[in-house]
């Protein structure tokens, strides 16, 4: 997930307002711009308006298990994934527009017909477009720590939030998340620990290492650089009703 991604929550209910993101445009390369424009009406997600709920299958055009990406930084993972996965869909969420140019690249020199691309803010499409129960995975890799204390309230992995992602992870579902910084590792698995009646671990918390399927990130590479440990925490939806 790109490092610009953010949450801000308080104490009233999810709808009340989390937030997942911060828009920060950065610089467009003449190459994702054209993919702005000529890409993104085929690949990008088309989210009516007003908005009403997606009917996935007519989205794809078929009936799969569906996995969401928030925040996919460039792209490059979430299309590997995609390449690698055929018999999956993928919806990946980005507000950051160079990233979202970058994964309609991908999308296009793949040759991949099992991704949409959105570039709203991932609350409002799980609140607004998003149906109880659609997704078989939503996936958050590497979204920014705010390590600083004082900040922590503006992390995005929240009881709000990860309750409100139970809405709309089907029973059996997974949950997988991964960072690098140590502390909000343990923040997650304590916000985890707390949302218990909707989600259960998916073996040991953390994984003894980088489960297959995820490919490898570059703000994973740049953690690594540092010298931060990776920690991939994965969780089945229960049974439990939301």
């Amino acid at each position: 997930m790109s490092d610009h991604a953010n949450a801000e929550t308080d104490d009233k209910p999810f709808y009340r307002r989390i937030r997942s993101f911060v828009r920060r445009e950065g610089r467009l390369t003449p190459g994702q711009q054209r993919a702005l424009d000529d890409l993104f009406p085929r690949f990008g997600l088309q989210l009516p308006t007003p908005a009403a709920p997606l009917d996935l299958t007519s989205v794809f055009g078929r009936t799969a298990p569906v996995t969401l990406e928030i925040g996919f930084g460039d792209g490059e993972s979430l299309a590997e994934q995609a390449e690698n996965q055929p018999e999956r869909d993928f919806i990946g969420t980005e507000v950051h527009r160079p990233g979202v140019g970058h994964l309609l690249r991908e999308v296009e020199q793949r040759g991949l017909t099992n991704v949409r691309v959105s570039d709203v803010d991932a609350v409002e499409l799980l609140e607004h477009y998003l149906t109880p129960a659609s997704l078989d995975c939503v996936q958050v890799f590497f979204p920014d720590p705010w390590h600083k204390k004082r900040h922590h309230k503006r992390r995005l992995i929240q009881p709000a939030f990860v309750r409100h992602l139970a809405t709309r992870i089907r029973p059996g579902g997974r949950l997988h998340l991964a960072t690098d910084w140590a502390e909000y590792a343990e923040h997650m698995m304590v916000v985890l620990e707390e949302c218990r009646p909707w989600f259960v671990p998916d073996g040991p918390i953390p994984a003894p290492g980088r489960p297959p399927e995820r490919p490898v990130t570059k703000f994973e590479r740049r953690g690594e650089q540092r010298g931060h440990q990776v920690a991939d925490l994965l969780y089945r939806r229960t049974d439990e009703p939301a």
